[in-house]
């Protein structure tokens, strides 16, 4: 099979596209880096594609909050296009801003079959202000908790670095993690670093680790999430920024050679179609 189309799509602050870009190709994807604008001229054009990913940046300066105004667009001009998009047997990614995006979207976390989401549609979840209220950046230990996000396949511990300012999910009712979890809906969990102590639990599942393990604040440590059918992922971490084992800070220390752990998570989506 020829090598997927992907669509890298970029708007006005988005920073992140040209790494995003070039990770999909070093794994044998055909990325294009097309505008919002454009797609909003021309919304069948993500016809022609396989992947969709909204990369990392701070889309129209997060005025409004993050990723607001680009999730409108999706919902909106783009939502007839999008809806068969997530019909088909494709994927969709979203990292950091994209997470942010798409969760705002109503895409995320996905299962009702309501897209575009009606108007008055309240939303269950979304990603909301760092607990220590500033922009953080810095690297994360996380664990796959979903066996069926197509992204993850045969990962079971993954290092990523994350910036962002917001980056917590919250939801409106503490169930909701008990049924994403039944779902397997819950992609990635922040982990303890090394040597670092991991509060005590209790057996609770959903008890949140202090800063720096988990670095937002996030409920139940989520970092990431995924659809019912594993084909639409959004994670907070940037996969794109650990491509090549040079990346890590740590690297010389730890004698880190080849390839990085984020790499993977693209070469999973292109061999998915394999």
């Amino acid at each position: 099979m020829a090598s997927p189309r992907v669509c890298v799509v970029r708007a006005p602050g988005t920073n992140c596209d040209v790494e995003t870009a070039f990770a999909f190709e070093t794994c044998g994807g055909q990325p294009e880096r097309i505008h919002l604008f454009r797609l909003l001229e021309q919304p069948a054009l993500l016809d022609g594609y396989q992947i969709v990913c909204v990369p990392g940046g701070f889309s129209y300066g997060d005025d409004i909050g993050a990723g607001v105004i680009f999730s409108r667009q999706l919902a909106g001009r783009l939502g007839e296009a999008m809806g068969r998009f997530l019909l088909a047997d494709k994927l969709v990614l979203g990292i950091c801003n994209g997470f942010q995006v798409l969760l705002k979207a109503g895409i995320l976390p996905g299962g009702d079959g309501a897209w575009p989401p009606p108007a008055d549609r309240v939303p269950e979840t979304t990603l909301t202000w760092n607990d220590n209220g500033k922009y953080t950046a810095l690297w994360v230990r996380m664990r796959v908790e979903s066996a069926q996000c197509v992204f993850l396949r045969g990962i079971t511990e993954i290092e990523m670095p994350v910036a962002h300012g917001e980056g917590r999910i919250v939801v409106s009712n503490p169930s909701i993690i008990d049924q994403w979890r039944k779902k397997g809906q819950i992609a990635l969990c922040y982990r303890p670093h090394e040597g670092s102590a991991e509060q005590a639990t209790n057996g609770d599942p959903n008890a949140v680790l202090p800063f720096p393990d988990n670095p937002n604040g996030s409920v139940a440590n989520i970092a990431g999430l995924c659809d019912p059918s594993g084909r639409v992922f959004g994670l907070m971490p940037h996969p794109e920024r650990f491509l090549h084992s040079t990346q890590h800070p740590q690297w010389t220390r730890r004698q880190l050679t080849g390839t990085g752990d984020g790499l993977k998570i693209f070469r999973n989506a292109v061999d998915y179609f394999g």
